[in-house]
């Protein structure tokens, strides 16, 4: 008789380190409830705009089923180059400089691997969305975790960055407007980042992926500061600003090498974004503009509504300023985030997520979404209310 298999032995040991996600988690948990608020959701609650679907039925209509460069189609890299230049005054070749991939997940993913070598130390600037800490691992890098504070509005500060860093440091991931707390960081805050970055010579991957949210003043692109194109490894996508979430369509920009690296490790996993999606993009690009418009013009009134609904139950809430999550602190209740989340859950038939998720530094707190309608936020921060009365 053969020697029987035992699976669980042929599993790299990294994988035992990794926890599944905790977002994740609370989908699971309300499934089985009903009458469900859901203020847990990472997406836009708008359908993607029908023309950029027409162009995808029409695309598919016509034949357009095949591969693409390995670098995503060309017409929409000079579209992306264009944005880019006219918007920030960024300038990348679209010929070696963009790499189109099927999701910011993605592109995040090859980007950490692009760069790193087992041992490398990879800043993660916390609260922060769940994939950052475990692409660092999955590559053989070490995270380094920086949490920001309240009382910076949850900025990063050039000290907390000169602090994190060793001899042993390669990057840092940044990630403003910030999933989960919605914090923002002005032109001024950037450059202040921008000088400790230069001074030790290390790497910036900037996970912009909710620029066109971006409520009180306008964006600044961290690669458009200057010296810092050639350092910073650039993350945007299409599912936030145009409600493309399913089409998983994304894009690094980059220097010359850096892509040709990432685009390696793309080549080889993933081969090409799917060409409908990019085709959707491309549609996207040339005449989303006012449909995107209107869905910010409406998580901005979303967003005052939550943020007031919140504070006057009780629930401290900074104003958050770009993305479209609030992030209430839960303290005063005397119970932890889980507990807070759970419990909600279960007696009032709301989902938020704790913020200890998205790490240490969102203990305390809650992640609110309020990408969801204006009737659901109400009839939530009703039940919220009964629920903290209740305590």
């Amino acid at each position: 008789m053969r020697k029987a298999c035992t699976p669980s032995k042929f599993v790299a040991d990294v994988m035992n380190k990794v926890p599944p996600s905790g977002i994740r988690r609370y989908f699971d948990l309300a499934s089985g409830l009903e009458d469900v608020i859901s203020l847990g959701v990472g997406e836009p609650d708008y359908v993607t705009p029908w023309h950029i679907r027409e162009a995808c039925i029409h695309s598919l209509e016509c034949g357009e089923t095949s591969y693409t460069s390995n670098y995503g189609l060309i017409e929409l890299r000079e579209e992306l180059a264009d944005h880019f230049s006219t918007k920030y005054r960024a300038n990348y070749d679209p010929d070696t400089e963009i790499l189109v991939t099927s999701g910011v997940s993605e592109a995040l993913d090859v980007a950490i691997r692009a760069i790193t070598n087992p041992g490398d130390e990879i800043i993660v600037v916390q609260p922060s969305y769940v994939a950052y800490v475990p692409s660092v691992m999955f590559a053989g890098g070490v995270p380094v975790i920086i949490s920001t504070k309240l009382e910076n509005n949850f900025k990063l500060t050039a000290e907390e960055l000169e602090a994190a860093i060793t001899p042993r440091t390669k990057a840092v991931i940044i990630n403003f407007p910030n999933n989960p707390t919605g914090a923002t960081m002005g032109k001024e805050d950037l450059e202040a980042i921008a000088d400790v970055v230069c001074e030790h010579d290390i790497m910036v991957i900037s996970d912009e992926v909710y620029d066109c949210l971006t409520y009180n003043g306008g964006h600044t692109c961290f690669a458009s500061l200057d010296g810092m194109r050639d350092r910073t490894i650039l993350l945007n996508g299409f599912s936030k600003a145009y409600a493309m979430t399913g089409f998983r369509m994304a894009y690094a920009m980059a220097s010359p090498k850096i892509i040709s690296a990432m685009m390696l490790i793309h080549q080889y996993s993933m081969l090409c974004a799917p060409i409908t999606a990019q085709i959707g993009a491309i549609e996207a690009l040339k005449n989303g503009q006012h449909e995107m418009e209107r869905m910010v013009r409406d998580y901005d009134r979303r967003r005052h509504l939550i943020i007031s609904g919140l504070n006057k139950i009780g629930l401290d809430c900074f104003e958050p300023k770009g993305a479209f999550y609030a992030f209430p602190s839960v303290e005063n209740t005397g119970l932890s985030s889980e507990e807070f989340a759970e419990r909600l859950m279960n007696e009032q038939r709301v989902v938020t997520i704790p913020g200890n998720v998205f790490g240490e530094a969102g203990t305390g707190f809650l992640r609110c979404s309020y990408a969801t309608s204006r009737e659901e936020i109400e009839v939530a921060l009703e039940r919220i209310g009964a629920f903290v009365d209740g305590l």
